[in-house]
């Protein structure tokens, strides 16, 4: 025992900050995830898994993808259309000819085309009409294409935008209920990056590249089929090239993927490197590393510009290569077609109908390199979202769980033993107490010792690793989550502030609490004058993260927070280690009015704020070396004695409770 609280005593700090419930304090030097792995394996399935969201809106889908058939048949026949002004213009201008030629000429000439002069006649004077038919009609089609290519490109965009809502609630759900050691593993930026920039990549494809492929096939069919009925030759000169750029896109496709899924990665550290500074500014203004974190972004930055030249590279290779496809396509029908026309096989306006056709081939094949680069980008997305989606939560509910019953709160440890991370150092070991209804336990301990992991424990934020915590005879794990946390409230060391009004973060455990219980939690917790003092009074915006108020008023806050939520068990985390005397005097007040009546688990840097625990509990290395009442330990335990010698009596001979009060008499 003597060594023990020798070694204990060696690494005591009154100003230090228990790691014991930071899991790198358990494994040092452990990267996040994205950093420890490279990009995960590409799954062809997972983009098909994505594209299934559709289904959720089938009504808005039917509406896209069949105002794309009725766009994509009124642009194939346009062609068709074209085929029968040139020829109207081409017979009328053979028949004007040969009605100009000499009476006994014009006979001949017309037998030799197969036709009567009466039939030349006829296609001379019919040919304005015919042409004003068609261009009519072209002109009709194009209104037609326009509003079902309206429809189409509206309702896409409808279903693509529902679709990143649902796949951003999902993951604002999902990482809301994943463990704190999930949490531990993965960084803020990455998982920010993967709700934004990763959703809107998959948004994209559904909303654009997958009209687009759809499109591109529709128009591709429909005009192979058209050119197979209107000339077999020149048909199966085109065929040939299909395979070829078929073999080219999927070759791209499978480079593409693992480019675009390195440059999410550096996206989402650059990302973190922001978040970071943004965060930490005045750090950082206070060291001076304003060049330093500039460094660091611009490493950051070089890595994605690196990543996306690459990407560029590859794409501004592939689309010389679908011209090139394209053009030698043009090029063999041209040359086939051309040979057609002069054997009399081929009218002028069949070869230009083909031609126009051959457009409609090729135009697919370009966008496709378009496609493939969403599709490419999309998956990789894909696949970092499911990895969060698909991700099991260490801490849950069990099957069959149930509602934990009014609490009494009589909170046992059994044989608890604790690792962050499996094959790793316990950093509890075989811990054992009871804390009966209504007691104040302190927990006291050097850095690294193992009191924030214990009130980690209590509310499921960590399940054991081996032993028990039960709460009024239930194991925790036996109970749902929710009603477990709904008798557990917490104050923090470092007070968490949303975006919103005092009344707003003073109910935030209980929103539709009214004015009157809102009022009556911060007079309780003594944030009632300040708070008056403010000209908007509750209504006063807090400011990001409560940059607007002191940090003794954002504790009070904290605590009237924990007040409205009536808890039977109450947790403290060093709740006024950063404060002057004088705020903590007043907060100390607070805690009293708080604690009142609830089980209290008090995590104290100061042994001043602990001298009346009903029991204190000292932790070394995971293991409880001492446990008793003030006036015990001062007697059993020589570590307590050194630590309350040091830090409650001065050089004066003082007690710093009666300093406190001092120091709040000459304030007052």
């Amino acid at each position: 025992m003597r060594s023990r609280e020798t070694t204990a005593r060696r690494q005591w700090s009154g100003t230090g900050r228990n790691n014991g419930g930071d899991p790198a304090a358990a494994a040092p030097g452990r990267a996040p995830r994205d950093a420890r792995r490279g990009a995960p394996s590409a799954n062809p399935r997972i983009l098909l898994r994505a594209v299934r969201y559709v289904g959720h809106y089938r009504w808005l889908a039917f509406l896209a993808y069949g105002s794309l058939f009725f766009a994509t048949a009124a642009q194939l026949t346009v062609p068709q259309l074209l085929q029968t002004i040139i020829d109207a213009v081409v017979q009328a201008f053979a028949a004007t000819k040969i009605l100009a030629l000499p009476a006994p000429a014009q006979t001949a000439a017309a037998q030799k085309l197969g036709k009567t002069l009466a039939e030349l006649q006829a296609t001379q004077s019919n040919a304005t009409n015919a042409i004003l038919l068609a261009m009519a009609a072209i002109v009709g089609f194009a209104v037609v294409r326009a509003l079902f290519s309206f429809s189409q490109t509206y309702n896409a965009e409808r279903v693509s935008q529902n679709i990143a809502y649902d796949f951003r609630r999902d993951l604002f759900a999902k990482i809301q209920r994943l463990s704190f050691s999930y949490h531990d593993q993965n960084q803020t930026g990455q998982l920010m990056i993967r709700a934004t920039d990763d959703v809107e990549k998959l948004r994209l494809f559904i909303g654009q590249g997958l009209v687009l492929a759809l499109q591109a096939l529709v128009l591709l069919v429909g005009t192979l089929v058209i050119l197979w009925f209107t000339n077999h030759a020149l048909t199966l000169v085109v065929l040939p090239v299909l395979p070829i750029a078929f073999v080219v896109f999927t070759v791209f496709g499978a480079m593409a993927q693992p480019l675009f899924q390195q440059v999410q990665i550096r996206i989402s550290a650059l990302n973190t490197v922001l978040q970071e500074n943004l965060a930490g500014f005045k750090v950082v203004k206070a060291f001076a590393r304003e060049p330093q974190e500039q460094t660091r972004f611009a490493r950051a930055a070089d890595d994605l510009l690196a990543q996306q030249l690459r990407v560029a590279g590859t794409f501004s290779f592939l689309m010389p290569v679908i011209f090139l496809i394209a053009n030698l396509g043009q090029a063999a029908v041209m040359y086939f077609g051309g040979v057609q026309i002069i054997g009399g096989t081929l009218t002028l306006g069949e070869w230009q109908k083909f031609s126009l056709y051959l457009i409609y081939i090729f135009f697919p094949m370009g966008q496709l390199g378009f496609i493939i680069n969403l599709m490419s980008q999309a998956a990789a997305s894909a696949q970092r979202i499911f990895e969060i989606l698909d991700t099991q939560s260490e801490v849950e509910d069990k099957p069959g769980a149930l509602a934990l019953p009014d609490a009494r709160g009589y909170v046992r440890f059994e044989d608890v033993t604790f690792r962050y991370f499996k094959g790793g150092e316990p950093v509890l070991h075989r811990v054992s107490f009871d804390a009966q209804p209504g007691q104040t336990i302190a927990l006291l301990g050097a850095t690294g010792s193992g009191k924030t992991t214990i009130i980690n424990l209590i509310p499921r934020f960590y399940d054991v690793s081996e032993g028990r915590v039960l709460l009024d005879g239930h194991d925790v794990r036996d109970v749902t989550i929710a009603s477990l946390r709904a008798h557990i409230g917490i104050v923090l060391q470092e007070t968490t502030l949303f975006s919103g009004t005092i009344r707003d973060n003073i109910a935030f455990g209980k929103p539709d609490a009214s004015m009157d219980a809102v009022i009556a939690a911060a007079r309780a917790a003594a944030a009632h004058d300040f708070i008056t003092e403010f000209p908007q009074g509750y209504a006063t915006p807090v400011g990001e993260r409560g940059s607007t108020l002191s940090g003794g008023q954002k504790q009070r806050i904290a605590i009237a927070r924990a007040l409205l939520m009536n808890p039977r068990i109450l947790i403290l985390d060093d709740s006024t280690s950063s404060v002057d005397l004088a705020t903590e005097y007043q907060i100390q007040q607070a805690l009293r009015q708080l604690m009142q009546g609830r089980t209290s688990f008090v995590i104290a840097q100061r042994i001043s704020t602990v001298l009346n625990a009903d029991q204190i509990l000292v932790l070394d290395k995971g293991q409880i070396v001492a446990r008793g009442t003030h006036e015990e330990l001062l007697e059993s335990s020589e570590i307590y004695a050194e630590i309350y010698s040091s830090q409650l009596l001065g050089d004066s001979g003082i007690p710093i409770p009666q300093a406190i009060e001092e120091s709040v008499g000459v304030a007052i």
